[in-house]
């Protein structure tokens, strides 16, 4: 039985005791706080019905979200924690002062002079032992190694 139902049968009661609000004050206040009950149900009924209306448009924009994911997302490759992925244009030097490893991009590499942000000391960058792409010069016939093509091992 729904709140209306029941403020309903409420009324039903209170007009089969025939109740005189002009004589009564009883009558009278009974009457109103009937009123008030009616008001409060239908509030109720509008929220509840308001509330299954948004949840049915919140399921439509879910749905349509999902479609915009897939499309904008289809592309990426599944397995993002492959180290193939990595950006090359990030190289770790340590500080030679403190020994902090530091991650620096191309353009400090460019640069050449460092300062460390936990010692706060200037250093020279020496590449000299490194091909371009960061890995160790080794062998004799200056082949690193590394696979890389972007360079020449002189």
């Amino acid at each position: 039985m729904t709140i209306s139902e029941k403020v309903a049968y409420l009324k039903g009661l209170a007009e089969g005791l025939d109740l005189d609000t002009s004589k009564s004050k009883e009558a009278k206040l009974i009457s109103v706080m009937i009123g008030i009950l009616e008001e409060i149900g239908m509030s109720i009924e509008d929220l509840e019905e308001n509330t299954v209306a948004l949840g049915e448009e919140l399921d439509a924009v879910s749905d349509d979200l999902s479609d915009v994911e897939k499309a904008v997302f289809e592309d990426e490759d599944e397995d993002d924690d492959c180290c193939c992925d990595e950006d090359d244009d990030f190289f770790e030097v340590d500080c030679p002062n403190c020994g902090e490893t530091l991650v620096i991009d191309e353009s400090v590499l460019e640069e050449g002079v460092i300062q460390c942000p936990s010692c706060k000391q200037k250093f020279a960058l020496d590449l000299s032992d490194e091909c371009g792409c960061g890995c160790e010069d080794d062998d004799e016939d200056g082949d690193c190694g590394c696979g890389c093509e972007d360079h020449d091992h002189q």
